[in-house]
């Protein structure tokens, strides 16, 4: 009995090796993000500040503020999220609901799929010759947010079918069964259900958008701008473009700010994460209970 207790479990050492691969593979990379961040905090720490959050773009560093690129990018992100999300969630609707199962449909799914992969910079270049060059909507707040949702647009398509898929098809029997069509069935079962999903990755989509800088850079949004949008025709800045801009500048002092506004970027994008994870716990426990 004793000699069974230590007899070697077979596979147990490749087990354990395994086991140290792969808790390398997550420390490794958090140690890396770790020392970098601590290295963008301690050059952002003498920069941030209420004056550095409210002040406009300066000629001179230790005035130079972000407030105009926030304002930016914040409406550019609603504009966005105003386009993007009622036409991803349709055509997710559309696909995983309505669509029969066919060559065109696998045509579809299969494109949406490799959209998702594409670099972001030919979206820009994309959004510059339809948007701004055939559709004369100029190098603005608009036509910004028309190429942030193509960018968005298969992310949020993806994210809602699955979504959609997680509720049991048992479920949709059911509503059949007790004689409701399927848009009741949608609008009183399938999306209230699947509505905690959708958010959340609709969230995390919009969290990598606010990060873009290539689409805009190629759109030829400005990166010094020293006042806020006042219409979607206004030309605009944002915030990953303010920090281009003042990387680009041979002055320390432009670095600082740079590094101030990569700390105040990198909050933003983990509150929207933060947002995503707590809607998505709320509304699962208010729909399943």
């Amino acid at each position: 009995m004793s000699d069974d207790l230590h007899t070697p479990i077979p596979g147990a050492t490749t087990e354990r090796v395994f086991h140290a691969i792969g808790f390398l593979a997550l420390l490794l990379p958090l140690l890396v993000l770790f020392v970098l961040f601590a290295g963008v905090l301690t050059d952002a720490w003498p920069r941030l500040g209420w004056g550095f959050l409210t002040g406009i773009p300066s000629r001179r560093p230790e005035l130079a503020g972000i407030f105009p690129a926030l304002v930016g990018s914040a409406y550019l992100m609603t504009l966005t999220a105003v386009i993007a999300v009622p036409i991803g969630i349709g055509a997710a609707i559309y696909l995983e609901e309505y669509a029969r199962p066919g060559a065109l449909t696998s045509l579809i799914e299969v494109n949406i799929a490799n959209l998702a992969g594409v670099p972001s910079i030919l979206y820009g270049l994309l959004g510059l010759e339809v948007f701004v060059r055939v559709l004369h909507l100029g190098r603005s707040l608009l036509a910004g947010a028309l190429t942030l949702s193509l960018l968005l647009l298969p992310m949020v398509i993806m994210t809602s079918r699955e979504a959609l898929r997680t509720v049991p098809h048992a479920l949709r029997e059911a509503c059949y069964g007790l004689g409701a069509d399927r848009f009741r069935m949608l609008r009183l079962v399938i999306l209230p259900m699947s509505l905690p999903g959708m958010i959340s990755g609709i969230i995390l989509a919009l969290a990598r958008a606010i990060g873009e800088t290539a689409p805009l850079l190629t759109l030829g949004a400005l990166t010094y701008v020293a006042f806020v949008p006042d219409s979607v025709r206004s030309a605009f800045s944002a915030l990953p473009l303010q920090i281009f801009g003042w990387i680009s500048r041979p002055q320390a002092g432009f670095h600082e700010s740079a590094a101030a506004g990569i700390v105040v970027l990198l909050a933003l994008m983990l509150f929207m994460n933060g947002i995503a994870l707590w809607l998505r716990a709320r509304l699962q426990r208010r729909t399943h209970g």
